[in-house]
């Protein structure tokens, strides 16, 4: 895993910085596994290396949105995924790619819905959601906090 860090010696604030990585995953039933254990590592090697917080919370959350994300794009798109993985002041983007241009729908809640609840689960614990067509294919992008505020509340979104 390669990680890239963007204007490195110009002089810039590290929260105007990126860090990002990238991997292509086969389409094969191990991606899951693989995409959430790359996004871990992702955010536990910018931690020491960068200097960047990262919270157990958004390391759970990146996970499970990562986790979900990517099951989707098995289950509806087979064939070849695409993640990246950018860190920018204080959030994580996770960004996957596949080549199924139908955009995804939230469902209707449901209690008594076993499954398919994958899309809701992700919007609810991303700051940020975000669904469009590529030139081939979709890419779905979530934004998650780093970090719990400083006053000891969390930075999750609230209800509206």
């Amino acid at each position: 895993m390669d990680s890239v860090s963007a204007g490195e010696g110009d002089g810039l604030a590290f929260h105007e910085q990126a860090l990002q990585t990238a991997v292509a995953l086969d389409g094969g039933s191990a991606d899951i596994g693989r995409a959430r254990h790359l996004a871990a590592a992702f955010l536990t090697e910018a931690q020491p290396g960068h200097g960047v917080p990262v919270s157990q919370r958004a390391m759970d959350l990146t996970q499970l949105a990562v986790s979900e994300l990517v099951t989707n794009s098995r289950k509806y798109a087979p064939g070849p995924v695409l993640m990246d993985l950018r860190i920018a002041d204080d959030k994580v983007e996770v960004a996957v790619w596949d080549a199924n241009p139908v955009l995804p729908v939230a469902r209707a809640a449901d209690a008594g819905r076993v499954g398919q609840h994958g899309l809701e689960i992700v919007m609810a614990v991303a700051q940020s959601f975000e669904a469009r067509r590529e030139p081939v294919g979709k890419r779905i992008t979530v934004r998650i906090a780093l970090f719990d505020d400083s006053d000891g509340t969390d930075s999750s979104p609230t209800p509206c």
